[in-house]
């Protein structure tokens, strides 16, 4: 026997060797790119690189057959998101997948035969094909692999069933049936279900079984699909779908999640469901955050035509005031598809011209019908534009949608227990309860009425004559008798008499007592002001006048005269006296007194010889007076003052209409927070109100608030991040409503996520500013701006960033508030000075003074 002895290396040398070769296929399969001359065999795949999505060939269910498609990876539910193959499986196990003579992308059976092919027009058959981290397979020119917009096709713009984060939905003229269904749970081959836009009116999200609707979101008014009951805007913002406009001049509705870490998808289902599920890591599961249709009456047009569904009443259908089942019968059995008809025809239906004109029944709360037309016209035009219209059935005034009308039956309507819009549904006079009488006795009504109103004009002006006015109202006007003997406002006659209200101020629950302060001789004010002359007037405001004056003494003022017919109410007289002469802070406006005689009633401030922040910054002319040290000391002193407000003051005060023309300036430039009319006060333990009547004013109102009336400090905060990039840029946050943004605050976020933020800048100031400075503010209300009242800074934490360029600031989220009116149609805006109202919502625009 010959003995050999074996080599140590060579055996090491041997064993990488097959290492190698058996690591080989799986090497490959952790790579996220296939280029020419590679392919995918059944058994390889690629994977994204944070490992989410796997692009392979699988079985679905208990199925034998083999799709090639995308699925999740590193969990245990490896849910298919899209398949190629559908409609042509392959029975074995020798696909694979490769890239064509063409460029384009195939799949092929064992036999070589095609099952499926990309089919995009490729100007190179240079190409590549790259998994990337949102799940979206992209095929391009292997010099561009993975950039979207040099893609010449992608599984994003292909879907099948699915809906994921960044996946962008087209927006166009017509229905999009951008996803469908499988065939069965084990059956990727497509079903009887589909999914897309339907952009008619404003756009929603529509379920179609085969051609017809099964489910509709309703309209999108750019913060919320208005017929979907869950979604309240805090949710909205969370979701965070919006619509945006590409570079290629279309519309999409996209979706970013408020946390990219989490795995979330939209899916319809096989069996004709909408669901949003959201992979549970700690159950090891998908968690169905939301599915529709939900119950019956979400189902499209449960009550037929004209009739109401209604969740929580004992008969979910009712038909609309005015109207009846067309089908008795059919109804009282519980089949309401028959829908309802109208009882009294329309005056242009009519064949006769006796009865008086059509008007209309208003329904609150609901979900607003189906095929809608819109107009960009007001509420009362729009009503007009109803009423000429023989066909139109209703109408309905939306903010962000503005006018819509239908002219066809109402179809899907649904009643909410909370949210909804309102609906004025067009019916015949004699279905409003009119009264009918002669016309003789109608004028006899009108002419007494008149009779009675003229003697009590008359009545009450000869009582104001015996009313004896305020003691030194006719003395005259020396520096001695100018200011009257300091009054207690919650004890004064004339106060409780004219105001018609105690001076005490209830808020939230807790009394504040009335306040004493000195009250000033009207006929001494009149004389310090000229009169009230048109040259001593220093600015409008939405509740009245503001003039500078002079007192004998040489004391410069300034007296805000309230208008009589102000939208200032006896409420917010009391907020601004009774807050302000308890505030003391530099950075807010001080009062010196006011005066209250008749209907008369004025505050007197010191005097802010620069007049307010708004007068200098949107001036282009007055701009470069602010330089940045100026605009950086504002900011510091607006923080300031907010945060005496919000944590340093007596009283706990939420100011609630924080804006530039509210910023006063003093000879030093030094800003000064002014107009409390609307300040709430927070009691100790309370950190958020909610409030039947938003006020305050449009760009600068917290979403939460604006949507909700959920306001709490951080409502502040958010209007403080509005105003910083306000003086950043010198730029209103409303400017861009001519542009294909929004607000100020997109405009802002994309070119600080782009790396650009010093574009935001003011030109007159970009050159001479501090750049770690700017940027540092930049960031700061990025912050101040985010969508969730949480995830905002609290102002001292604001006040700390400003001050300390050592402390580091955490990274924003991007902000989701926009205005899909504003998108879709850039040639409609509101004017920056209309001042909108309902009974649930107050917005005021106030000029500066």
């Amino acid at each position: 026997m010959i003995s050999k002895s074996i080599n140590p290396v060579l055996v090491f040398l041997l064993s990488v060797s097959y290492s190698l070769l058996f690591l080989a296929p799986f090497c490959h399969a952790a790579n996220n790119t296939l280029t020419r001359g590679q392919s995918l065999k059944d058994g390889e795949s690629l994977i994204s690189v944070d490992e989410n999505f796997e692009l392979g060939f699988f079985s679905p269910g208990n199925s034998s057959l083999r799709y090639f498609g995308i699925r999740y990876y590193k969990i245990r539910d490896q849910a298919a998101i899209w398949v190629a193959n559908r409609e042509k499986p392959i029975s074995g196990s020798d696909g694979v997948l490769r890239i064509g003579e063409d460029g384009n992308l195939l799949v092929a059976d064992g036999n070589g035969s095609p099952v499926w092919s990309s089919n995009a027009s490729v100007v190179s058959n240079n190409t590549a094909a790259m998994l990337d981290p949102t799940g979206n397979l992209i095929l391009s020119s292997n010099d561009s692999i993975g950039e979207t917009d040099k893609a010449y096709w992608q599984s994003f713009s292909n879907p099948t069933d699915t809906y994921l984060p960044n996946m962008k939905v087209l927006i166009s003229s017509a229905e999009i049936h951008a996803f469908t269904s499988w065939k069965s749970a084990n059956d990727p081959s497509p079903g009887n279900f589909t999914m897309g836009v339907d952009p008619r009116g404003a756009p929603q999200i529509v379920v179609w079984e085969r051609s017809r609707r099964r489910w509709r979101s309703g309209h999108w008014n750019g913060l919320i699909f208005s017929g979907v009951p869950y979604m309240t805007a805090l949710t909205t913002y969370r979701y965070g779908f919006k619509v945006t406009r590409e570079s290629d001049g279309k519309f999409y509705f996209t979706y970013n999640p408020s946390d990219n870490s989490e795995l979330m998808r939209f899916q319809i289902t096989w069996n004709g469901f909408e669901e949003q599920k959201r992979w549970n890591e700690s159950a090891k599961t998908w968690q169905v955050m939301q599915s529709q249709p939900s119950e019956e009456c979400e189902n499209y047009n449960y009550c037929g035509n004209f009739g109401v569904c209604t969740s929580s009443g004992s008969h979910k259908c009712r038909c609309m005031e005015g109207f009846e089942p067309r089908q008795p019968d059919q109804w009282r059995r519980g089949n309401w598809s028959g829908g309802c008809g109208r009882r009294s025809p329309l005056q242009c239906q009519r064949n006769t011209s006796s009865g008086g004109e059509d008007g209309f029944k208003t329904l609150r709360g609901l979900k607003l019908p189906d095929f809608a037309d819109v107009e960009s016209i007001s509420l009362d035009a729009c009503r007009e534009m109803c009423l000429n219209n023989c066909s139109c059935k209703a109408y309905a005034h939306v903010s962000q949608i503005q006018c819509m009308i239908w002219n066809g039956d109402l179809i899907d309507v649904q009643r909410f227990v909370e949210g909804g819009n309102t609906l004025y549904v067009r019916l015949a006079d004699s279905e409003l309860g009119r009264s009918r009488m002669p016309t003789y006795v109608i004028i006899l009504i009108v002419l007494a009425g008149l009779a009675f109103l003229a003697i009590s004009i008359w009545l009450l002006w000869m009582l104001k004559k015996s009313l004896k006015v305020l003691p030194a109202a006719t003395s005259a006007c020396t520096s001695s008798k100018c200011e009257l003997p300091v009054y207690d406002l919650s004890k004064s006659k004339e106060y409780s008499t004219d105001a018609s209200g105690s001076a005490d101020l209830v808020i939230e629950g807790s009394q504040v007592n009335g306040s004493d302060l000195p009250m000033f001789n009207f006929n001494c004010l009149a004389a310090a002001t000229n009169n009230f002359s048109e040259e001593n007037k220093l600015g409008q405001g939405g509740f009245g006048l503001v003039y500078k004056g002079k007192l004998p003494g040489g004391k410069e003022i300034a007296v805000k005269r309230l208008s009589k017919i102000s939208g200032q109410g006896l409420q917010e007289f009391k907020n601004e006296i009774i807050l302000i002469a308890k505030l003391q802070h530099r950075n807010l406006v001080r009062l010196l007194g006011c005066s209250i005689q008749g209907d008369e009633k004025m505050l007197i401030y010191e005097y802010m010889p620069n007049k307010s922040l708004d007068y200098f910054l949107f001036d282009p002319d007055k701009q470069a007076l602010l330089d940045w040290s100026k605009r950086f000391a504002i900011i510091e002193g607006i923080a300031r003052g907010l945060l005496y407000l919000h944590r340093d003051s007596r009283l706990r005060i939420i100011h609630r209409d924080l804006k530039a023309s509210n910023i006063l300036l003093d000879e030093e430039m030094n800003p000064k927070i002014s107009d409390f009319g609307m300040a709430r006060i927070f009691g100790g333990n309370q950190s958020e109100i909610n409030t039947n009547r938003v006020v305050g004013t449009y760009g600068y109102m917290a979403p939460e608030y604006a949507m909700e009336g959920l306001f709490s400090v951080k409502s502040d905060v958010y209007s403080f991040g509005v105003l910083l990039l306000e003086i950043v840029s010198g730029r209103r946050n409303t400017s861009f409503r001519q542009t294909e943004r929004m607000i100020l605050i997109a405009y802002a976020w994309d070119l600080w996520n782009e790396g650009k933020a010093m574009d935001i800048v003011d030109l007159s100031i970009r050159d001479s500013c501090d750049e770690n400075e700017v940027l540092r503010c930049i960031q700061i209300g990025m912050l101040c701006v985010q969508d969730s009242a949480l995830h905002r800074p609290t102002m001292a934490s604001v006040v700390l960033m400003l001050e300390s360029s050592t402390t580091s600031i955490p990274l924003p989220r991007q902000p989701t508030f926009t205005s899909v009116r504003a998108s879709i149609d850039p040639e409609i805006s509101l004017e920056v000075q209309e001042v909108a109202s309902s009974s649930d919502l107050t917005v005021k625009v106030v000029a500066g003074r």
